[in-house]
């Protein structure tokens, strides 16, 4: 059985940064490619950032603020968010697929492990 566990969410100011980590277990981690999304109040679940087998990653937000990484060893998938804006504030998804390539549009059908997420807030 898949578990996806997310961590290290809370609550920030802005400008703030904040690492977010998951753990994958029952899981082939990194021979297929995992993501984040997010979610706030009232708005669909919407697509953060992919990494795939290969290690290539993607951006699906129009920042470079976001970064996602991997390490293999820990099963741990990361997500290092910067200078944090009250936008951000959601839920954060980590979310793995059982297949090698991330696609773009990365949509929340294309995953089938989910965790619980992580709350971030980040006030202004």
């Amino acid at each position: 059985r898949v578990q996806v566990v997310e961590s290290g969410g809370g609550l920030v100011q802005a400008g703030s940064s904040l690492r977010l980590s998951c753990t994958i277990s029952g899981y082939p981690f990194g021979t297929y490619a995992m993501g984040w999304f997010r979610q706030s109040t009232g708005k669909e679940r919407e697509a953060v950032s992919c990494i795939q087998n290969d290690g290539q990653r993607y951006n699906f937000l129009d920042s470079f603020r976001f970064t996602i990484s991997r390490d293999v060893n820990k099963r741990t998938l990361y997500l290092q968010m910067n200078d944090l804006t009250p936008w951000d504030t959601a839920i954060y998804y980590c979310a793995a697929r059982e297949f090698i390539s991330c696609y773009s549009p990365m949509d929340v059908e294309d995953f089938q492990h989910w965790g619980q997420g992580t709350q971030v807030t980040v006030s202004s």
